[in-house]
């Protein structure tokens, strides 16, 4: 069995073994799905995976490595400490960006949430917000997941908890 037909077939199975009936729904083909949005999204990013018969993306967390930056995480991070990004306001909580990689490692489709210290949806500092965002969008190390052989799209995010208006931590 081909790699691609063993996907669609996880694809299928998934999508029916939870469902009796197909019922008209608010929510995406898979929770957590992101859709193009043109005034949010680059009209140049796309997505590999529908080329290549696999109708939907993986998530983070699917396949052998769960985190895939070259350099790993520490990177990241250091390159974050060189920004030195902050707010003048002492502010505590959560600025999480997802985004998805493609198959080629190429970023898009970013989307943000952010959080108090109680998890409690609310705006922080949205200069700080778009500063975080401008430098997720920056990080340019992303590789492709592969499953099966099959280089594949994938959901990929970063949480960067605020104490004291500075990034203390950089999760996951």
């Amino acid at each position: 069995m081909t790699k691609a037909v063993y996907l669609l077939l996880l694809f299928f199975f998934t999508l029916f073994s939870c469902q009796a009936e197909k019922n008209v729904s608010k929510y995406p083909d898979t929770v957590g799905d992101i859709s193009f949005d043109e005034k949010l999204d680059e009209a140049g990013f796309e997505k590999c995976g529908k080329g290549k018969g696999i109708p939907f993306s993986f998530q983070y967390y699917h396949g052998p490595k769960m985190f895939q930056y070259k350099g790993e995480k520490i990177a990241i991070v250091e390159k974050l400490k060189k920004e030195y990004i902050y707010s003048e306001k002492k502010i505590n909580g959560y600025i999480t960006v997802r985004f998805l990689v493609n198959c080629e490692g190429k970023t898009g489709m970013f989307r943000l949430k952010h959080m108090n210290s109680d998890l409690k949806d609310l705006a922080l500092d949205e200069e700080l917000e778009n500063k975080l965002l401008k430098f997720t969008k920056s990080l340019n190390g992303w590789m492709p997941k592969e499953i099966e052989g099959l280089k594949v799209d994938y959901y990929q995010y970063l949480t960067y908890k605020i104490e004291d208006g500075k990034v203390s931590e950089v999760l996951p």
